[in-house]
């Protein structure tokens, strides 16, 4: 069975912040990015071009 050795945990609790950190910043450039392109490109309703 495996065991739960804390001091590695601990260690590696940093690298996984900074990962999880970064996924966030990349969602939210993302969703921005969608936002910004939908206003530039904003469109009423029934027009063709």
């Amino acid at each position: 069975m495996m065991e739960l050795n804390v001091e590695q945990f601990m260690e590696t609790l940093p690298i996984m912040g900074i990962g999880m950190l970064s996924i966030f910043a990349v969602t939210i450039v993302l969703i921005l990015g969608i936002w910004v392109m939908n206003k530039v490109t904003n469109r009423k309703h029934g027009d063709e071009q």
